[in-house]
C-alpha cells in the first residue's frame, strides 16, 4: 500500500513562517550562547509555532497546511536556529576578538561586513555533506535519531493522523520513507473501515485539537512570562545573582543563583540526568578545587580573575576531562564506524553513498561494499548484484522518497565543490595571511571526515559531540603547525571553527531529514529550505552578536563567554604554552578519572545503574561555568524527575513549557539590549 502524502512541500508562507520563527530561536541562541555556550535548534517547539500560526490563519488559506509543510517550516527555522553556534559566534569569535593576546596576532577587530563573510563562509558545506550520508544513516542503517523521530511523532499528532503503539513507533522509527503516514489500500483510495473509525473516533479527533490548543496556549503563556521577568531583571540586576548561600560565599567565591525561568527550562530539556552530573561538577570545581587553588596560592587573584583567580585555574581541570571524553567516546564510535557487527565485519558504505548519492560521479571508482546494520524482520538476505549492493534496486527505492524529490548528484556534487571552496575564500578574505591556505583546505576536508562520527554519535545517542570534535581538529592542528609561528592559537582557532561547523550542521539537520523521512516530505524541498535557512541565520547571528558586543561589556558580568575561554584555552594548551601553577598536575589526575567513567559510561549503554557514572561533558560545563547557571539548571533536572516519575505525566507539556521559557528570555532580551543601549537606569 502507498502512503498517503499530500499538501505542498516547498511554499513562500512556508519560507516567510520558517524565517519568522527561526528568527526568535536564533536571537535566543546568540544570547544564551554568549552567556553559558549553551544553544538548541528547538525543532519540536518550532514544529508546534508553525502548526499554530496556520492554524489561526487556515480560514485565509487557500490549501490546508500540510505535515510535509509542516516540516518545511521546521527545516527553515532549524537551519536558522543552528548558526549562532555553527559559525562561532558564542565562542570562537568572541576568543578572538577579545581573548587573544599581542604576542598571539591579537586581539582582531572583526568589522561587522567581516563577521558576515566568515559566517557564509562556514554555513552551507556541512548542509551540502548531510545529503550523502542521509542515504547511508538513514536509508540504509536506519538509525533512530531520537529527537527526528519525536518531532515526526508530534507533527503527525497534530494533524490529526492519530497516535500508535509503543511497538508501533518503535517499528516505524526503523522503518521506509513515510513509515508514520497513513496507507492508502491497493487501489489507492483510503480503506472505508478508515473512514467509519474517522466517524466513530470523532469525539478522540476534537481530543487531539484540544490537546494542541493547550499546548499552544502554555506555550505563549511560558513565552509571556519568562518574557516579563526578563524585562524585570533588567531594572532589579540583583534579581540575576540572589546569595542564597549568603553574602560571603556569594562575594568570595561566586555561589550565587540565577532565578532565569530559562535556565530552568534548559534543565528540563538537558534532563536529571545531565543537570544532576554538571551539580556534581559544580560542587567539585567552585566548593572543592576553586578554595583549594586559592588557599594553596596556585590561584592566588580574585576568585572571578579568569588569568590569575581560580576561575581560569579551573578551566584547565575541566578541558582535561572534556578531552579525555572526546577521545575515548569517539574513538568508540570511530570503531563502531569501521566495524560494524551484522553477522560479520563491514566497512560503512559512506564512500559508497556518495559514489550512489551525490559527488561519485567525479570520483571514479570509489565504491564500496556495505550491508545494513539494521534490517526489517520480513528482509530477506539477497545476494549482492552487479555493483556490490545488498538488495534490489526497487528495494531500494521503496525506502526512500519518489525520484522527483531527490537532491539530484549534480547538484550536490556542485554544491559541495563551492561550499568548500567558498569556505576557503572566505576565511582567506577575513584573515588574509594570517591563516595560511593549506590549513584552511586540511581543516574543512577534516571537517567532512568529523562529520561522519558525529552524525553516526548524533543518530545512536541523541547527541552530537561538537565540542569533543573541535578539540581533536585542535590537536591535529598542533601538530601539523609550528609552535614557532606567532599565528598558531590563531590558526587552531580557526580550525577548530571549521571542524565544529561542518560536525553540527550536518549532524543536527540531520536530524530534520530522519522527521521529514517518516513523514515523506521530499529531502529535496528540505534541503533548499535547511540552505535558505542557513543563510539568513548566518547573517543575523553576525548582526546580532554586533548589537550585543556594542552594547553590553563582553566578557562582563552578564556575557561572561565562558566557552571562548574553554577554545583560547584550548589552544594556548595544544601549542605548548604553559598551565598554571598546579593545573597539570590536577588536569592529568581528572582525565585519567574519567577516562575510567567515560569506558564505564560507553560499556553500560542500557544498564540502570548507568545514570550513577557522572558524564565528562556535563561535569566540565559544570565547572567552567559559574554555579548560578548550575543551580538553575540543577531545579529543572529536578522537577523533570518529579513531573515524569513521581508525578507520571506525559513530557510533552514540559517540554512545551521549557521552551517557551527559554525562548521568552532569549527573544524579550532584545527589549534589555535596547534599554541598555539607550542608558535606561536600572534600579
Amino acid at each position: 500500500m502507498a502512503p498517503n502524502i499530500s499538501g505542498q512541500n516547498f511554499t513562500l508562507r512556508s519560507v516567510v513562517a520558517g524565517l519568522a520563527i527561526g528568527t526568535v530561536i536564533c536571537a535566543a541562541n546568540v544570547y544564551f550562547g554568549l552567556q553559558t555556550g549553551w544553544v538548541s535548534i528547538m525543532s519540536m517547539p518550532a514544529s508546534l509555532m508553525g502548526f499554530g500560526i496556520f492554524r489561526l490563519l487556515r480560514s485565509h488559506l487557500d490549501l490546508p497546511f500540510s505535515p510535509v509543510e509542516n516540516v518545511f517550516v521546521q527545516s527553515v527555522a532549524c537551519g536558522m536556529a543552528i548558526m549562532p553556534l555553527g559559525c562561532g559566534f558564542v565562542g570562537v569569535i568572541p576568543a578572538m576578538n577579545y581573548l587573544l593576546s599581542q604576542d598571539e596576532r591579537g586581539p582582531l577587530n572583526l568589522s561587522i561586513w567581516q563577521l558576515v563573510v566568515w559566517s557564509l563562509g562556514l554555513c552551507y558545506f556541512g548542509v551540502v555533506f548531510a545529503v550523502p550520508l542521509r542515504r547511508q544513516v538513514i536509508i540504509r542503517e536506519r538509525l533512530r535519531f531520537p529527537s527526528g523521530f519525536s518531532t515526526a511523532v508530534l507533527i503527525s499528532v497534530l494533524h490529526g493522523q492519530g497516535t500508535q503503539s509503543k511497538q508501533a513507533l518503535d517499528d516505524a522509527s526503523k522503518g521506509g520513507f513515510a513509515s508514520l503516514v497513513p496507507r492508502d489500500n491497493e487501489d489507492g483510495e483510503q480503506q472505508e473501515e478508515d473512514d467509519r473509525a474517522t466517524l466513530v473516533n470523532e469525539p478522540a479527533k476534537t481530543q487531539s485539537e484540544s490537546d494542541w490548543a493547550a499546548n499552544l496556549r502554555l506555550l505563549l503563556l511560558s513565552f509571556i512570562i519568562s518574557g516579563l521577568a526578563t524585562v524585570l531583571t533588567y531594572f532589579f540586576p540583583i534579581l540575576r545573582n540572589i546569595p542564597v548561600f549568603g553574602p560571603a560565599a556569594a562575594q568570595t567565591w561566586l555561589w550565587t543563583l540565577n532565578p532565569s525561568l530559562a535556565y530552568v527550562g534548559q534543565g528540563i530539556i538537558m534532563g536529571t540526568e545531565t543537570t544532576m552530573h554538571m551539580t556534581v561538577g559544580a560542587i567539585v570545581g567552585w566548593a572543592i578545587l576553586s578554595p583549594l587553588a586559592k588557599y594553596k596560592g596556585w590561584a592566588p587573584g580574585p576568585v572571578d580573575d579568569w588569568e590569575r583567580g581560580s576561575k581560569g585555574w579551573i578551566v584547565w581541570v575541566s578541558l582535561a576531562i572534556m578531552l579525555v571524553d572526546a577521545i575515548v567516546s569517539l574513538g568508540y564510535v570511530a570503531t563502531r564506524s569501521l566495524f560494524v557487527a551484522n553477522s560479520n565485519l563491514s566497512i560503512p558504505g559512506i564512500f559508497d553513498a556518495i559514489h550512489q548519492t551525490s559527488w561519485g560521479k567525479f570520483l571514479p571508482g570509489s565504491r564500496a561494499r556495505y550491508a545494513l546494520l539494521q534490517r526489517r524482520d520480513d528482509e530477506d538476505d539477497s545476494t549482492d548484484d552487479e555493483d556490490g549492493i545488498s538488495g534490489t534496486r526497487a528495494d531500494q527505492d521503496e525506502e526512500d522518497a519518489p525520484e522527483n524529490q531527490r537532491i539530484n548528484s549534480r547538484t550536490v556534487g556542485i554544491g559541495l565543490l563551492l561550499s568548500i571552496v567558498l569556505c576557503i575564500l572566505t576565511i582567506r578574505t577575513v584573515f588574509g595571511d594570517l591563516v595560511p591556505l593549506y590549513a584552511t583546505v586540511i581543516a574543512v576536508f577534516m571537517a567532512l571526515v568529523l562529520s561522519i562520527m558525529g552524525v553516526r554519535a548524533l543518530g545512536e545517542t541523541d547527541l552530537n559531540p561538537v565540542s569533543g570534535i573541535s578539540k581533536l581538529a585542535q590537536l591535529f592542528f598542533a601538530l601539523i603547525i609550528p609552535q614557532s609561528n606567532k599565528s598558531s592559537v590563531l590558526i587552531n582557532l580557526v580550525a577548530g571553527a571549521v571542524s565544529e561547523a561542518g560536525a553540527l550542521q550536518a549532524g543536527d539537520l540531520m536530524q530534520d531529514l530522519k522527521t521529514g523521512h517518516l513523514l515523506g516530505a521530499s529531502p529535496k524541498a528540505q534541503f533548499w529550505g535547511q540552505m535558505i535557512g542557513a543563510t539568513v541565520g548566518a547573517v543575523l547571528s553576525a548582526f546580532i552578536y554586533r548589537l550585543y558586543t556594542r552594547v553590553y561589556e563582553i566578557p562582563g558580568d552578564l556575557f561572561q563567554v565562558p566557552t571562548a575561554y574553554v577554545w583560547i584555552f584550548t589552544a594556548r594548551l595544544v601549542t605548548g604554552q604553559g598551565l598554571p601553577y598546579m593545573a597539570k598536575e590536577w588536569a592529568i589526575a581528572a582525565g585519567a578519572v574519567f577516562v575510567c567513567t567515560t569506558v564505564l559510561r560507553t560499556a553500560a549503554v542500557g544498564k540502570p545503574w548507568r545514570s550513577l557514572v557522572p558524564g565528562g561533558i556535563a561535569v566540565a560545563v559544570g565547572m567552567y561555568n559559574v554555579p548560578s547557571f548550575t543551580l538553575a539548571r540543577a531545579a529543572g533536572g529536578i522537577l523533570t524527575w518529579v513531573w515524569l516519575h513521581l508525578m507520571k505525566r506525559s513530557s510533552t507539556p514540559l517540554i512545551i513549557l521549557a521552551s517557551g521559557f527559554i525562548l521568552g528570555e532569549g527573544f524579550l532580551s532584545i527589549v534589555n539590549l535596547i534599554m541598555e543601549g539607550l542608558s535606561v537606569p536600572h534600579f
